[in-house]
């Protein structure tokens, strides 16, 4: 079993993504030890199975890739526009820092 150990920026949609994968490794694993099973109407569903395994493996390879080119697309986006606009830039930075600070020391 071969671990996929790619770093990218972690949100809610990620984990879920790596739960998924975990949980596919999972059937994957215990599908290669049910093998030496002799039973046919096993193999049968086992062989299914592994089909379904690899489509979801390449199912979430896309969703990954197109979550990744999202994330990019946007990281480019909001470097253009600090670009264009750099003192509303530092503006909002600040102003963002103001509320937090004022909103931590309230507690």
């Amino acid at each position: 079993m071969e671990a996929n150990t790619r770093t990218v920026p972690t949100d809610g949609s990620q984990d879920s993504s790596h739960q998924l994968r975990h949980m596919v490794d999972e059937i994957d694993t215990y599908l290669r030890s049910a093998a030496d099973s002799g039973d046919q109407k096993f193999n049968a569903v086992r062989d299914k199975l592994s089909v379904q395994v690899r489509e979801m493996r390449a199912q979430l390879d896309e969703l990954n890739q197109a979550t990744l080119e999202r994330v990019k697309r946007a990281a480019q986006q909001a470097d253009q526009s600090v670009h264009a606009h750099p003192y509303s830039a530092m503006g909002i930075a600040a102003a963002t820092g103001l509320l937090i600070g004022f909103l931590a020391s309230r507690r």
